[in-house]
């Protein structure tokens, strides 16, 4: 699943067995935080400390997504749940330009074309 927060966008899926390499069997009991920047998922142990704090973020240049967090299925789920709990405004991309500041200035463009996208999506169906 895509998931967009204030932290950074995270693509989670199960990962694979063993080291997660292609050709593995998937694990139902173990999930993969993927980002596409490293200072997403660095965010996210930030706001995580006691469930992600001593999980090293993995690199791979040979991958879509070349940051990555392998963690237990538990452990995966708790985070999504605090995150939907700790919502508390009313317009996502406000809140990730407050939240981001200036550093965050890309991934803003980027939930705008995201936004944009959809907009169209919903439109094409109309």
């Amino acid at each position: 699943m895509w998931l967009f927060t204030k932290y950074g966008f995270f693509s989670i899926v199960c990962a694979r067995q063993g080291d997660g390499g292609h050709g593995q069997s998937v694990d139902p009991q173990r999930m993969m935080i993927r980002a596409r920047l490293e200072s997403h998922l660095l965010a996210l142990q930030k706001r995580f400390p006691e469930l992600l704090g001593s999980i090293p973020v993995q690199h791979s240049k040979r991958t879509d997504y070349a940051y990555r967090l392998f963690v237990p299925k538990a452990v995966g789920m708790d985070i999504v749940s605090q995150l939907a709990e700790e919502l508390d405004f009313d317009n996502f991309k406000s809140e990730v330009a407050d939240f981001q500041g200036g550093k965050g200035a890309a991934y803003v463009h980027a939930l705008h074309d995201v936004w944009s996208v959809m907009a169209n999506l919903q439109k094409a169906e109309s």
